[in-house]
């Protein structure tokens, strides 16, 4: 199984700011994707640092451990990783006033052979396309979320809601954090689609699943999103991470990552 990577970030239409971060290794079959939160700028620190950890360490590992980890082994490195990662940007925050109360939602998946392994904290997701259906396959940790699990809300209520983005859980606020991880089986084809709900608020996913169908390259793809936030307000600032898998040998590639960021 080979992946291709494809990754972009928009400060949106009325952000002055861009506090999402994306970042990924060829190599490593590595995606990273976060959205800060916090005071002036911080939300921004806590992304980017969370991304850049996560990616360096993970890589870092994955390259001296090769193909001979498990994907047990791969799961509980991805979950120390992420709880470094997270106590690393708390300290950042207590240490610093400016950064006080910051933090980051975060998606983060490592592609094994034909195997994700896929962790997720706060309301940024993941989506897969297969055989033309996109299904969301993250859980929004958030007080909506909640709602809709306890039926108080409908899924079309909590849409049309003013509290869509409240968070129940976050990367950086606590001393330990509760990643949710998840594997699944990846077949050839397979297009995932991390983003920040920068693009779900503005996007629905019936468009959503519409644009990724399209006969288009993953960066086409990723314009088309981007944009189509855009045009629908873009209130928010919106990132978008795709992977996509066909069968075959995997190529050597030289060492290749992006941590991406646009105004």
């Amino acid at each position: 199984m080979t992946y291709e990577f494809f990754a972009r970030t928009d400060r949106g239409r009325v952000r002055n700011n861009n506090e999402d971060a994306v970042a990924f290794d060829r190599d490593a079959q590595l995606a990273v994707l976060a959205d800060g939160m916090g005071g002036y700028n911080a939300g921004e620190v806590a992304s980017a640092m969370a991304t850049t950890f996560i990616r360096t360490e993970m890589a870092r590992w994955l390259a001296q451990t090769g193909k001979s980890a498990q994907v047990s082994d791969v799961r509980k490195a991805l979950e120390i990783c992420v709880e470094n990662a997270n106590h690393a940007v708390l300290g950042a925050s207590l240490s610093n006033p400016q950064y006080a109360g910051m933090g980051t939602t975060l998606v983060v998946g490592v592609f094994r052979g034909d195997r994700l392994i896929l962790g997720h904290i706060g309301d940024s997701r993941c989506y897969r396309l297969r055989d033309g259906v996109l299904q969301q396959i993250t859980r929004d940790h958030s007080w909506l979320q909640e709602q809709v699990d306890a039926g108080f809300l409908t899924p079309e209520q909590a849409a049309a809601s003013s509290n869509r983005n409240l968070v129940t859980r976050a990367l950086g606020v606590e001393p330990h954090v509760q990643m949710e991880v998840n594997e699944f089986q990846v077949a050839p084809n397979d297009l995932f689609l991390m983003c920040s709900d920068g693009l779900t608020d503005m996007v629905s996913d019936a468009d959503l699943a519409e644009m990724v169908r399209a006969s288009l390259s993953l960066e086409d793809k990723a314009t088309l999103l981007i944009d189509t936030a855009n045009a629908h307000g873009g209130r928010d600032n919106i990132s978008v991470l795709l992977a996509k898998t066909t069968a075959g040998a995997h190529k050597k590639r030289g060492f290749m990552s992006r941590l991406i960021r646009s105004t």
